[in-house]
């Protein structure tokens, strides 16, 4: 039996385009395995939205083109952001790859196996994973629109694009008909979702519609953009039992003239009132942000609006990155990067170091609380899975408890996970 190799690095989108890459070559006869060395066939999911992402993408197209010398049958395909309109230039740059494909483009790949002779038909039906996991990812819109001025996305990714809501609820249906019992919503600004579709339907429309489905128990979705959290989404979410009450809202700074070179598209004080109304509808709702430091021009007074913003939030989780030049950007063609490096990493680590204040805090306040699991998996022995707010809890049982819903107490936090034991119900 053939095997092959899934390499990804980047979001969840780049993780949810794997996963179907994946079900549609097990379809296809190919065994999955967790060495490239043995592997017939390689696929590398790859992403560009920071520096050291890309070099790691082009290290191991290296590694790979040795590997190929070796072995001359082995096919690589490459998918992600790194593929870009300039498919030639990428061919002429490493000619040893077999199929360059932009993310998402799964036709691509089919019509690619059905040259090799793998397939003799072309169903893009077959792209769902075949045994997928309790929680899975399911992208509803491919690109972005904001083109704000660090981001890379729009250039890689395209506009807009939304899937039909019908054919999104169908997927979930299947994906539960399989087993699923969570799904995560995914696009690249995912509460944009339907501007661009007949009926103009939003997100809300489509959570009202899966949350119907028998036999699924979650709903989550990321990555919102600020500008587009509507009254009637966050109503939406405060009513659907089944939605839980995490959001991941960026906020990248807290000050507003490089909110304002970032072309964010609001300030400080909105983004402000937008929690603060989200907190009115859903008292218990978690949140998670992203912020960017080293910013091109950031002051010291700057960065402090950031670290004040945070501060008087509280989120539960914060993805701190350091300012990284991408090429075609309107930041890299426009402002000279101009944060030294070891700035941007003392500001890095002084982000982290107070969400790590924060996050403690936050969870302690858990202890001794009785929280529902969705059980993910296993791991070192000890079951984990996550709260409806998107907390990470391990826990021991003899039971098989993967895909279940499991009541566990909380006896233990830290600022990253909880630790607890199983309760009767």
């Amino acid at each position: 039996m053939p095997q092959f190799h899934i390499w990804t690095i980047g979001c969840q989108m780049n993780k949810a385009e794997s996963d179907r890459i994946a079900g549609y070559l097990e379809q296809l006869g190919y065994q999955y395995t967790a060495n490239q060395k043995t592997a017939d066939l390689v696929v590398l999911n790859t992403c560009v939205v920071r520096q050291h992402a890309e070099d790691k993408a082009v290290g191991n197209l290296g590694y790979l083109k040795g590997l190929k010398k070796v072995n001359p049958n082995l096919s690589i395909l490459v998918t992600g952001c790194l593929v870009n309109s300039k498919i030639e230039n990428l061919e002429r740059q490493f000619p040893h790859v077999d199929l360059f494909f932009k993310p998402g483009a799964y036709l691509d790949l089919l019509h690619w196996a059905q040259r090799q002779d793998i397939a003799t038909e072309i169903e893009q039906g077959l792209l769902l994973p075949h045994q997928p996991p309790p929680a899975t990812f399911v992208p509803i819109i491919q690109g972005c629109n904001n083109f704000c001025s660090y981001c890379i996305v729009p250039y890689r990714r395209g506009r807009e694009k939304s899937r039909p809501l019908p054919e999104i609820v169908c997927e979930v249906k299947e994906l539960v008909r399989r087993g699923v019992k969570e799904v995560t919503l995914l696009g690249q600004n995912v509460n944009s979702y339907g501007h661009d579709l007949p009926q103009y339907p939003d997100l809300a429309d489509l959570l009202s519609e899966l949350n119907q489905i028998d036999g699924l128990l979650r709903i989550r979705f990321l990555t919102s953009h600020p500008r587009d959290m509507s009254q009637r989404l966050i109503e939406a979410i405060a009513s659907l039992d089944k939605v839980c009450e995490h959001i991941s809202l960026p906020l990248q700074s807290g000050d507003d003239d490089i909110l304002k070179t970032m072309r964010r598209g609001y300030t400080a004080e909105q983004y402000r009132q937008l929690i603060l109304t989200t907190r009115s509808y859903i008292p218990k709702i978690s949140l998670s942000t992203d912020v960017i430091v080293g910013f091109p021009n950031e002051s010291e007074e700057q960065f402090a609006r950031t670290l004040a913003m945070l501060e008087e939030i509280r989120f539960d989780t914060v993805h701190g990155a350091a300012y990284s030049p991408r090429p075609q950007t309107i930041a890299a063609r426009k402002f000279k990067d101009n944060i030294p490096p070891a700035t941007k990493k003392e500001r890095l680590r002084r982000v982290e170091e107070l969400q790590t204040i924060i996050a403690g805090e936050i969870n302690s306040r858990l202890t001794g609380k009785t929280e529902e699991i969705l059980v993910k998996g296993k791991q070192k022995g000890k079951w984990y899975g996550r709260t409806r707010a998107n907390k990470l809890v391990f826990f021991v049982s003899n039971e098989d408890c993967l895909g279940q819903l499991v009541r566990v107490r909380i006896d233990k936090t830290s600022p990253w996970s909880l630790q607890g034991c199983p309760v009767a119900d």
